[in-house]
Order: C-alpha cells, then sequence, then structure tokens
C-alpha cells in the first residue's frame, strides 16, 4: 500500500498547508508547472518526488523531469503528463497512445481545473489535480491525496486552499 499526494500548476508557489495535508503520504507526485527548481528541492527534501515539466517550466525544471511518466507501483500502471486532456477529450499528443495501451490511472494538469473522472471505455482513472499554485485562472487551490493498494485507487481526497496574493 502506497499513500500519494497529489499536485499540479505550482507555478513556483507552495502553500505551507500541502505540507500537513501530504504529511501520511510516501511519496509526492507533481504533474508540472513547477515553476521552479526551489519547488522540486522542498517536495524532495519532504518525501520522494516524482514530477513531469510543464509548458510553463524553463530548462532548469526540463533539465531534471521528462515530459511524461509512466511507471507501475501497487499493481497500478500509471501515467503522468502535464498536458493530456480528460476523458472524452484527451489532448492530440497522447490521444493514440492512451487508446492503443490506456494506463489505470492517467494524471495530468494545465487546465487548473480539478478533474477526478472515471473513463469507462478505457477502463481507467483520471485526476486532474487541479492548480495547488496561486497564479492562473483558478479561484481556490487544490491538491488530492490517495491510496494505491494492490490495484486498486481508493480513499482518494481533496485539499482545498484560498488564493492569497
Amino acid at each position: 500500500m502506497k499513500r500519494i499526494g497529489c499536485l499540479s500548476d505550482t507555478h513556483g508557489y507552495l502553500n505551507d498547508k500541502l505540507f500537513g495535508f501530504f504529511s501520511s503520504c510516501d511519496e509526492i507526485w507533481h504533474a508540472g508547472d513547477i515553476g521552479s527548481v526551489d519547488v522540486a528541492h522542498k517536495l524532495e527534501a519532504f518525501r520522494p518526488l516524482k514530477a513531469v515539466y510543464g509548458n510553463i517550466d524553463g530548462p532548469d525544471i526540463r533539465g531534471r523531469f521528462p515530459l511524461h511518466m509512466r511507471f507501475e507501483v501497487e499493481g497500478t500502471d500509471v501515467w503522468i503528463t502535464h498536458i493530456g486532456g480528460f476523458p472524452g477529450r484527451y489532448d492530440p499528443g497522447v490521444k493514440p497512445l492512451i487508446y492503443e495501451k490506456p494506463p489505470k490511472l492517467f494524471i495530468c494538469g494545465h487546465s487548473h481545473i480539478l478533474r477526478v473522472m472515471n473513463d469507462k471505455k478505457l477502463k481507467l482513472l483520471h485526476i486532474n489535480p487541479g492548480a495547488a499554485g496561486r497564479s492562473g485562472i483558478h479561484n481556490v487551490s487544490t491538491a488530492v491525496r490517495f491510496v494505491l493498494d494492490n490495484g486498486d485507487i481508493k480513499d482518494l481526497e481533496v485539499l482545498e486552499m484560498e488564493m492569497h496574493s
């Protein structure tokens, strides 16, 4: 069993509430637009970090993290990318492969919109943790945590944080 903390679109800002919310997690997964190496360092110092780069990330982040990350953990095939779309509207950059070889868990960011959706056709769970930072169109910052246990994805919880200027 692994407890996962998942966030995206920090854009160089980490709300202190994230560390309390992720305190029970074994790993942190970041779905891109990290925004600064400092954010990555703080997350890595807190818990093991798996991350991908996003469209706003510069060469310092792109040199450390991949565009796509696909791996298996706790019997679950996971794919993390930044721009991925969602069930029924997958991004053209991922659409061919997601239909050819769908993961069980597909995580992306970019939209700043919290979404947790089952794709019944592809038999996968899509998670977009929304935006944990304070830059963008969102009015509330969000992050999620969940448990992976022998192929099951369960106990998903959402953290909502007020925006600070």
